[in-house]
């Protein structure tokens, strides 16, 4: 078998420069579209004491050296967001950032280690204005391209139709023939067994050792993101608590998080909030991913002190990331992130 050609070589190059100078379209469009909302774009630390705190989440460590030799750890950000909280604590109001991000122990058609964040914050918003915002650039990243419709392993999305909203509940119930909710009380907290039980009667492999995220999670990768984002784009909105990361509670629900993630064709391109303001709270979150994460993979990322002060005094906002290589490939009908990508790691 003939190994493919590197993406340097001129003749591989000229097939992929037609979708990367629509990558280019695409980025400019976007910062036009945030300059006429009044954003401010900001750059953010690439190097941060802390990378993140989910459990799942794999970081790339290095340290610094002082002029003395004294060494401390640090990581390549997974996000900028623990920065760009910092700036809205600061007094910023709108702000969106734009540049690469790092992610350990993921590569695929849908992965790269090293990828483009494009992340966004509005102060005294509800997050439900981010619902708008996504719709938007799902047009305009079309029209950019000329496409008319976005396709990805024979599902179809049209950008310009306005996305379904669907809650996570919902979904379960539909997609899976699972009570969602019957497994969360009304303090957040999950019962494991109960849903293992609704698993194992609808079909669903399970393990004696998983937990209730472990089943949450099997089911939304098994029956219900497959699903999602077909015909037009899905707004898959108000996740349990147990599953809100840095959203805060729902006023409407305290079971569920003013949390929402953005699907295209199977895809998911991107995670907003209702940003949490409460930094108690926060650190017990953050605690209690990280004795997850010491669970399965034996290690632990520290906690960013500065963040947990700095969310102490942020005004209430609402705020989303978005993949925007994912968005690139499903606007320029590549298959895979690395057709988009400028320069891939090898």
């Amino acid at each position: 078998m003939t190994e493919a050609s590197p993406w340097w070589t001129p003749d591989v190059h000229a097939d992929r420069r037609p979708r990367l100078m629509l990558r280019n379209g695409i980025a400019a469009g976007l910062r036009d579209w945030f300059a006429a909302h009044d954003f401010v774009e900001v750059q953010t630390a690439a190097l941060q004491v802390s990378p993140g705190n989910e459990a799942h989440l794999a970081a790339f460590a290095t340290e610094a050296v002082g002029p003395d030799g004294a060494r401390a750890p640090l990581y390549l950000h997974t996000s900028p967001e623990f920065a760009c909280k910092k700036l809205l604590a600061a007094g910023e109001t709108r702000i969106f950032s734009f540049g690469p991000v790092y992610r350990n122990r993921e590569r695929g058609p849908l992965h790269h280690p090293e990828f483009t964040m494009l992340e966004w914050y509005r102060v005294g918003e509800a997050y439900e204005s981010l619902m708008l915002d996504c719709a938007a650039f799902l047009a305009l990243a079309a029209t950019r391209t000329g496409a008319t419709l976005f396709s990805f392993r024979g599902r179809d999305c049209d950008p310009f139709a306005e996305p379904e909203r669907l809650t996570v509940a919902d979904a379960f119930a539909h997609h899976a023939g699972i009570d969602l909710l019957a497994t969360v009380a009304a303090d957040g907290s999950t019962d494991r067994d109960a849903l293992h039980a609704a698993l194992t009667h609808v079909g669903l492999r399970t393990a004696p050792d998983d937990s209730w995220a472990d089943l949450f999670s099997r089911v939304m990768v098994e029956k219900v993101e497959p699903f999602l984002g077909q015909g037009r784009a899905t707004i898959l909105c108000e996740y349990p608590v147990a599953e809100a990361a840095l959203a805060r509670p729902s006023q409407r629900d305290p079971r569920v998080a003013e949390r929402f993630e953005l699907y295209c064709c199977g895809v998911e391109l991107a995670n907003g909030f209702g940003e949490l303001t409460d930094a108690d709270e926060q650190r017990r979150r953050f605690v209690t991913e990280m004795d997850e994460k010491q669970r399965i993979y034996g290690e632990r990322y520290p906690l960013d002190e500065d963040f947990l002060s700095a969310l102490a005094i942020m005004p209430p906002a609402s705020g989303i990331a978005l993949g925007f290589d994912r968005l690139a490939m499903l606007a320029t009908g590549a298959q895979k992130i690395e057709d988009v990508i400028w320069t891939p790691v090898a």
